[in-house]
Formats: structure tokens, C-alpha cells, sequence
């Protein structure tokens, strides 16, 4: 087997650089509890010596196939057999780029303790439906070429990982109704949407609303806005308009908007309301 086959390059990506070092450092306690050198174990599983150490000082990554046969070989009892899934979503992580734009709120936003939202265009990205996104972004002008709205769509989706974090933050959204009739991307990527929101709306740690067309006073004409309490820091907020984005850190201004949040979630239906208006747009789709 060819070294590349095994083990492919590191990623660019501290996180995974950190994972990838502790798995090799549990590889190496393995091999010497069962008293084999780099070689003999590189001889036992087909692989060479060098791709051993390479890998026990975390200088490579760990392919599903190096692990499971290490994992046999040194009666590790399912404990390096395991660590696939996270290599699997350590690489992933790595491969996901933000556009530069976004990428500060990204950063926040992932260990995020609190996000509230209120969406008046597009349903929030944390709660998009793959095929959903994939729509977005395909009807983005100046068009995005395959690629780009591949490499989007996965960053979305790694972000929807907060949703199901524990310990779980807290989550509020509020979306107004027109968002929610407009069948982006067509009926059957719509209808899918909608359930999936009905589907999210059950999740203990989110609370969803919906914002009534009918409404004559709305505290949020001036537009869509995020906030956000990062772990152990104070709140921000997170303004974003044609691929313009700001983090407002000002007390004061972060103040007006979490105040404004509040009136608009007043003003919006509650959450059992809000499901059942979902329910409503769902069987009209």
C-alpha cells in the first residue's frame, strides 16, 4: 500500500492538528503496552515504519483503514476504531472556508453560549435545509461557480452542528411569514424546509417564531440582525447586508438592538402559535 494511500497530508487546521496528535500519542501507548516497535507494527499492518512515526507524532492523518487495523492488531477494544467519526468531521471542519466576511462571526458564533435571530429575508442559515441553501446560493449574482457553492453549502451545514451541542446554548429565532411563502429553490425543496423547521421548532433548546404579515407595527423594519453571547464574553451583535458584514460591540448599540429583539418577539406569534402557523403554510404547499 502506498504511503499516500494511508495517511494524507496534514490538514490546515489547529483543531484537527491537536486531535490528530492525540490519537497518535494513544497509537503509541498501545504499541508499547504491547511491546512492538514502529516497524513491527508497520510489518503487521502492511504499512511502513515511517508512516508509523509520522503518524504517532501527529504529523499525518489518520485514514479509517490505519485504525481499524491498529485497532485489531493492538486489542485496543474499539478505542482507535472510534476515533474515525471525529477524523471524519475533523477533516471536514478543515475543508470548510467562510467567505472572509464571515468568518469572525463564524468563529464566534461556534462556541456561542446564546444566538437569537430574527430573519426578514431568508430562513436563518442555522436552520437551512441542504437542499434549501444549495438554492441560495445558486441564485447568488454575480453567479458562484460550483465549487464555491459546494464548499458554502458544507459550511452551512458544520455550522448547524450548534443545534444538536451539549451542552446545549440557547436559541431563539424569529422569521417573518413572507419568508416562509416563498418556495425558494421550488416546491418540493420548500415543502422539505417547512418540515424541517416543524421538526426543529421541537428541539428543547429552540425557540421558534414566526412574525405576521398582518402585523401594523413591527419593531424590526430596520432589518435582520443577530445576537450572540459568546463564552464568557459580553454580548454582541452581528449586522450582515450584500455580502457586507459589521460586529457591533458598542454596549450601547448592542443594548438598542437586544431591546428591539425583545419588541419584535413580543409582537410575533409564540412558539406552539408559531408551529401551528408552519403547519398551516405546510398543507397550502
Amino acid at each position: 500500500m502506498e504511503l499516500t494511500d494511508a495517511i494524507g497530508e496534514n490538514d490546515d487546521s489547529e483543531g484537527a492538528a491537536d486531535l490528530f496528535r492525540v490519537i497518535g500519542r494513544q497509537v503509541r501507548l498501545l504499541r508499547e503496552r504491547a511491546d512492538l516497535t514502529q516497524r513491527e507494527l508497520g510489518e503487521r499492518l502492511g504499512y511502513s515504519e515511517d508512516l508509523v512515526r509520522s503518524l504517532e507524532r501527529g504529523r499525518r492523518t489518520p485514514q479509517p483503514e490505519f485504525l481499524d487495523a491498529a485497532d485489531d492488531t493492538l486489542g485496543a477494544g474499539g478505542l482507535l476504531r472510534a476515533a474515525t467519526e471525529d477524523v471524519a468531521r475533523a477533516k471536514a471542519r478543515a475543508r470548510v472556508k467562510h467567505p472572509a466576511w464571515f468568518r469572525d462571526y463564524a468563529r464566534l458564533e461556534a462556541d456561542a453560549v446564546e444566538v437569537h435571530e430574527y430573519g426578514s429575508h431568508v430562513v436563518p442559515g442555522l436552520l437551512q435545509t441542504e437542499a434549501h441553501a444549495r438554492a441560495l446560493f445558486a441564485m447568488r449574482k454575480p453567479l458562484l461557480d460550483d465549487a464555491t457553492i459546494e464548499v458554502r453549502v458544507a459550511a452551512r451545514l458544520i455550522r448547524q452542528e450548534l443545534l444538536t451541542r451539549w451542552p446545549a446554548p440557547i436559541l431563539t429565532c424569529i422569521i417573518e411569514e413572507s419568508v416562509l411563502r416563498r418556495p425558494i429553490g421550488g416546491a418540493e425543496v420548500h415543502t422539505d424546509q417547512l418540515e424541517k423547521l416543524l421538526e426543529l421548532g421541537q428541539l428543547r433548546s429552540l425557540e421558534l417564531q414566526v412574525m405576521p404579515t398582518e402585523r401594523d407595527t413591527h419593531a424590526g423594519m430596520g432589518g435582520p440582525f443577530i445576537l450572540l453571547a459568546p463564552k464568557g464574553r459580553p454580548q454582541v451583535g452581528y449586522l450582515e447586508v450584500q455580502n457586507v458584514s459589521r460586529l457591533v460591540t458598542d454596549p450601547d448599540e448592542v443594548r438598542i438592538l437586544a431591546a428591539r429583539y425583545g419588541s419584535i418577539r413580543a409582537q410575533a406569534l409564540s412558539p406552539s402559535d408559531s408551529l401551528a402557523a408552519i403547519k398551516e403554510l405546510l398543507g397550502a404547499a
